[in-house]
């Protein structure tokens, strides 16, 4: 059976906004996690990141 035409959903101006401000947090949140994990590597390493030999 074929379905000849699709329903689809608009979303609503207030949904469209919702969205966005809900994908705006989850991005801040993903850097800030990114941000926590960099400056937790850098802390645990300390004073040797400095000390390689090259």
């Amino acid at each position: 059976m074929a379905v000849d035409k699709l329903e689809t959903i608009t979303p609503t101006e207030a949904q469209l906004k919702a969205r966005r401000n809900r994908n705006i947090a989850i991005g801040v949140a993903l850097a800030l996690f990114v941000i926590l994990v960099y400056v937790a590597s850098i802390v645990r390493l300390g004073p040797a990141i400095l000390n390689r030999s090259m």
